[in-house]
C-alpha cells in the first residue's frame, strides 16, 4: 500500500480510507486544504465528505490555496456542504452557486490568506493536505504545490494527510518551505534572486495533530492548454515588440527582469512568443509554472523559474514528473505567502502580466465581476503583482462574444485594480504604454491604441464630450459612464 512512505512508524496505525477521515469533519467547520490551480490537491477526503453531505446537514468554510481540480469544488457545491469558500474558484458549478447567493465568498489577494490564518480569522479546525511521504520526525514532502500548507497545517487542531503515491519521492529538494514570523518579530524575507532558498524541503508539523493518513494513486487534474489565436498569438506579439523597444531604450536587457504570468490562453501565448524571441537567460518568479515555462526551460531560453504550484497538460506533466531529477536545479516550489510576497516581488523587480475582463479608458482595470457583479474566478494574486511589479501588464482580447461586448469601456463595472496599478495595457490591436501620463493621456493613448474599430468612434466621442461638459482631473458623464453595460444588458450587445 506504500507504507515505506511513513517514516515514523508509530503514525502507520493511523491509516483509515477516506469516508472514515471524512467523518473527522463536522458540520460548521473551517477546513484548510492543499491545492492551488489543481496542483497539489487533496483528491478523496473532500470528495467523501460531499458525499457525506447528501445525506447530513452539513456546511464548511473551506480555504485553499487556490482553485482545486478533479470537479472536489463542484461537488461540494452540489451536495450543499459549503457555507463559504475562499481565496479563489474556477470552477462553474461552484461559481454559479456562488452569483446565485447560495455560497458565500471571499475573493482574497493570495497573498494575503495566510495572514489571515495566522492572525486567527480563520482558525483551522481540520487540515487536508497531500503529500509525497511523511519523514521520520513527522514532516511532511508536499506534492506539486505549496500554496497555504505551512499555515494551514499550524493553525489546524487535526491534520488528515493524503499520501499520493503516484508521485515520485524524487520530488523532495523541489521545495523551499519557509514561514514568516510574527509580526512584531518579523524578520525580511531573504530572497535577493529568483533562485535563492531559504527554507527547507519540508514542512514541519507536530505529529501529535494526524488524525488520519489516507493513501491514494490519483494524479493532478490536466491543466486546460488551449493553442494560440489570432488574438492571443497578436497580444503576445505586441509585448515582445514592447520588451524589444525597453531594450533599446536601455530600460531592460535581453535577459529581460523576472517575469510573472496569470494562468491561461494569453499567458502561455505570451511566454511561448518569447521561446521564439532574441531574449535569452530568462527567470520567473510566480504563482504557478505551465506549460509554457518549461517548454522555455527545455529549449534553454530560461535559466530558472519559481512559483507555489504547477499546472500543466498531461503530456508536460509526464515529462516532468518522469524525469523531475533534470529539473530540479532549474525550479523551485514555495508557500503563496513567499512566491507573493509584495516585499520580494518589488525587491526583484518583476514585469507582471496578467489578464483582465475589462479596462476603462483610464487604465482602471475589472480581473473578476462579469457586468459588474457576477464573480468569474477571483483576484487570485494579479493584485500582489500590480502594485509592487516594476512593469505592471495587463491584458485582454479587444472584444468578446463575437464582437457584443467591448471590453474597453467608458468606465470599469467593478474595480480590482486601480490606474496607479496598471503600467501597460495590451489587446490584440495595440499596447498603451501609460507610464507618466496623466489621465487624459492615458484615455487617448487606450482609445487609440487598444480599442477595437467597431467601439473606437463611439469611445472618443464619449470621452471629448466628458471634457467639454463636465471637464475635471478624470473627465466623466456619469449618465453614461455605464450605458454600454446596460445597452448588453438590454440588446445582448454594446452596439448601438
Amino acid at each position: 500500500m506504500g507504507y515505506e512512505r511513513i517514516g515514523l512508524e508509530a503514525l502507520r496505525d493511523k491509516v483509515m480510507t477516506a469516508q472514515e477521515a471524512a467523518a473527522l469533519i463536522n458540520n460548521g467547520m473551517i477546513v484548510g486544504s492543499s491545492g492551488f490551480t489543481r496542483g497539489g490537491d487533496t483528491k478523496v477526503v473532500l470528495k467523501a465528505f460531499a458525499q457525506r453531505a447528501k445525506n447530513e446537514d452539513l456546511k464548511i468554510t473551506l480555504v485553499t490555496g487556490a482553485s482545486l481540480g478533479h470537479d472536489t469544488d463542484a461537488e461540494l457545491a452540489e451536495s450543499g456542504a459549503l457555507k463559504k469558500r475562499l481565496p479563489f474558484q474556477v470552477d462553474t458549478v461552484l461559481r454559479k452557486n456562488i452569483n446565485t447567493g447560495n455560497v458565500l465568498f471571499i475573493d482574497q489577494h493570495l497573498g494575503e490568506t495566510a495572514e489571515h490564518i495566522l492572525n486567527g480569522e480563520f482558525k483551522i479546525d481540520v487540515a487536508i493536505l497531500e503529500v509525497t511521504e511523511i519523514l521520520e520526525d513527522g514532516s511532511i514532502i508536499p506534492t506539486t504545490s505549496v500554496g497555504n500548507n505551512v499555515d494551514i497545517a499550524k493553525s489546524a487542531d487535526k491534520i488528515i494527510l493524503e499520501i499520493n503515491t503516484s508521485i515520485p519521492t524524487a520530488i523532495r529538494g523541489i521545495h523551499d518551505i519557509y514561514k514568516v514570523e510574527d509580526y512584531g518579530s518579523r524578520t525580511a524575507i531573504n530572497i535577493t534572486s529568483c533562485d535563492t532558498k531559504i527554507g527547507t524541503e519540508y514542512i514541519k508539523i507536530d505529529p501529535s495533530k494526524i488524525a488520519g493518513i489516507v493513501f491514494h494513486d490519483i494524479q493532478d487534474m490536466a491543466g486546460d492548454i488551449v493553442p494560440a489565436d489570432e488574438a492571443t498569438s497578436a497580444i503576445a506579439k505586441n509585448i515582445v515588440t514592447f520588451f524589444e523597444e525597453e531594450v533599446e531604450a536601455g530600460r531592460l536587457t535581453k535577459e529581460l527582469k523576472p517575469l510573472q504570468c496569470g494562468i491561461g490562453k494569453v499567458a502561455n501565448a505570451v511566454l511561448g512568443g518569447l521561446e521564439h524571441s532574441n531574449f535569452e537567460n530568462l527567470v520567473m518568479y510566480s504563482e504557478v509554472l505551465q506549460d509554457s515555462t518549461f517548454d522555455l526551460i527545455d529549449s534553454g531560453k530560461m535559466n530558472f523559474a519559481s512559483a507555489s504550484s504547477m499546472t500543466v497538460s498531461q503530456e508536460c506533466y509526464d515529462r516532468v514528473i518522469n524525469n523531475i531529477e533534470k529539473y530540479k536545479d532549474k525550479i523551485v516550489l514555495r508557500p503563496q505567502a513567499i512566491s507573493n510576497s509584495c516585499e520580494v516581488i518589488r525587491r526583484l523587480g518583476i514585469i507582471g502580466i496578467n489578464t483582465s475582463i475589462e479596462c476603462d479608458i483610464y487604465g482602471n482595470v475589472n480581473s473578476t465581476h462579469v457586468s459588474g457583479t457576477h464573480m468569474m474566478n477571483g483576484i487570485g494574486g494579479s493584485g500582489d503583482f500590480a502594485r509592487n511589479a516594476y512593469i505592471s501588464i495587463f491584458v485582454t482580447a479587444s472584444i468578446a462574444k463575437g464582437g457584443n461586448i467591448s471590453s474597453i469601456v467608458p468606465m470599469v463595472s467593478h474595480v480590482d485594480h486601480t490606474e496607479h496599478d496598471v503600467d501597460i495595457i495590451v489587446t490584440e490591436q495595440g499596447l498603451a504604454d501609460l507610464r507618466g501620463l496623466a489621465p487624459r493621456e492615458r484615455a487617448l493613448e487606450i482609445i487609440k491604441n487598444c480599442v477595437h474599430p467597431d467601439y473606437k468612434e463611439e469611445l472618443l466621442s464619449y470621452f471629448e464630450r466628458a471634457c467639454e461638459l463636465r471637464g475635471g482631473q478624470t473627465p466623466h458623464i456619469l449618465e453614461e459612464a455605464f450605458s454600454w453595460h446596460t445597452r448588453l444588458k438590454e440588446t445582448g450587445s454594446m452596439k448601438k
